[in-house]
């Protein structure tokens, strides 16, 4: 598994714990690292530092722009309410959102990580819903229609 969708797959499992139980991102991103079952202890040794910087960075963004983040998901999903979703899906808009906005990763590529990661994580509807959402996002982005 390339170093950047591993990254992204940690800040996801980090987000998830995040979001449900409220947990100190710094708490939970240290411990994952740390605490893998051990089925995933392989995958543990991959996590280099480039892995570990990215999905740092990638977390810190997240986090500090959660409410602009969730107030474009109002606007590009406004038939479901963003406490209302699954929380795996909302922790992935989240991400593949603020890795866009912040971090500069092409729409392309943010989205075909994003339904990845919902494919592997999500619902048998996730994936669809993931593509949905973005391609909205991209739709009003190129309109300037995004909330600020």
């Amino acid at each position: 598994m390339k170093a950047r969708r591993q990254a992204r797959t940690l800040a996801l499992q980090t987000l998830y714990e995040v979001d449900l139980a409220n947990h100190p991102v710094e708490v939970v991103l240290a411990r994952s690292v740390e605490d893998q079952p051990e089925e995933l202890q392989p995958q543990v040794s991959q996590w280099t530092p480039e892995v570990m910087a990215f999905a740092a960075r990638l977390l810190d963004q997240t986090m500090t722009h959660c409410e602009r983040l969730d107030a474009i998901i109002r606007a590009i999903a406004p038939e479901w309410p963003v406490q209302q979703m699954a929380v795996i899906d909302r922790s992935i808009l989240r991400l593949s959102l603020a890795e866009m906005l912040y971090l500069d990763t092409p729409h392309k590529v943010a989205i075909n990580e994003a339904i990845e990661l919902a494919k592997r994580y999500g619902s048998d509807s996730s994936p669809r819903f993931i593509n949905g959402a973005l391609g909205a996002f991209v739709a009003h982005s190129e309109t300037g229609k995004l909330p600020q």
